[in-house]
């Protein structure tokens, strides 16, 4: 979600916020909820005039490189740097492309009225997926600097809140995407997914609302499930959660709390990749959405899921 100018922050506020960041700067590393193991988080400072606003995440499958797209239609490629140069190390650093806008559907750079892109999603042959929250559409494009194509509109499209449209775009095995909006219009009404299938989009399933979070990301793991990451405003700062749930035809099951951070622990997570380190294992890499607010920050965090996962499973 973009924040608009009528809703920046008081003066005040800016103030007493960036002062608790500083403080926060200094904390121990974060405790983690059970259900996931905290890997490492790497601030990324880029002085590019378009760099900030990350919402959409993809990783390679081999955790080296990374694909990133902003909420002022930009898009950046990166190859990471991690610890001991292996994969399922932490990142130490990372190299990136220039900041480049996305594509129109006539091959022009993306008009700022309607270039707020909030998810990402890659297929198995590269061909990109950008959903976008104003007005609600989806693009594909087989590069980035390609015009894109507008993909068939949903019936829900219309039910889609102001600036809380489809905030999350994930892709299955089978190249049908996903997606949801980041509000479900009341604190007790489920998030409903919908899937791109054939050229039409259906609703097929729902995930549960739990308390005040809203759905900012999410992704389909190696291991077929589908991953939620959701970010909470306290009024002074950010909290996220990441959930997992069972895909079972068009049903969802075994719903997971995998980690949920305290205040200020992390900065505003919104673009989530799930892939895997090593046979059995799996790793959330996110990115946070800076605003482009100077007392905000750019950054990856990473978790692993401790349990092992079956062969079998990561080959689907």
């Amino acid at each position: 979600m973009r924040l608009c100018p009528r809703s920046a922050l008081s003066a005040a506020r800016i103030a007493a916020l960036t002062s608790i960041l500083a403080v926060s700067a200094c904390a121990e590393t974060p405790e983690t909820a059970p259900g996931a193991r905290y890997v490492g988080a790497h601030t990324w400072h880029n002085s590019h005039d378009r760099f900030g606003g990350f919402s959409g995440l993809e990783v390679s499958d081999d955790g080296r490189q990374f694909t990133a797209i902003s909420d002022r239609g930009s898009i950046v490629m990166g190859r990471f740097e991690r610890a001991g140069g292996l994969a399922d190390g932490a990142i130490t650093g990372l190299a990136a492309t220039p900041v480049e806008k996305l594509l129109d559907e006539t091959g022009t750079r993306m008009h700022p009225d309607i270039d707020d892109a909030e998810g990402l999603a890659i297929g198995a042959d590269g061909r990109l997926y950008v959903s976008f929250e104003g007005p609600p559409r989806v693009h594909a494009s087989e590069r980035y600097d390609r015009p894109a194509t507008v993909l068939p509109k949903g019936p829900f499209y219309r039910q889609l809140q102001m600036n809380s449209g489809m905030e999350a775009l994930a892709i299955d095995a089978q190249g049908r995407l996903l997606t949801l909006p980041e509000r479900s219009g009341q604190l007790t009404r489920p998030f409903p997914v919908w899937r791109l299938e054939e050229g039409a989009w259906s609703h097929v399933f729902d995930l549960p609302r739990r308390g005040g979070f809203l759905a900012v990301g999410a992704d389909i793991g190696p291991d077929g499930r589908f991953y939620l990451l959701e970010r909470e405003f306290t009024g002074y700062a950010f909290r996220s959660r990441v959930r997992r749930f069972d895909i079972a035809g068009d049903e969802v099951r075994n719903e997971q709390t995998l980690f949920e951070s305290a205040p200020l622990q992390f900065d505003n997570l919104e673009g989530i990749a799930v892939w895997s380190p090593a046979p059995g294992r799996i790793r959330l890499t996110m990115i946070s959405d800076d605003n482009f607010k100077f007392f905000q920050k750019t950054q990856f965090v990473e978790y692993d899921l401790p349990e092992s996962l079956d062969r079998a499973d990561l080959s689907q």
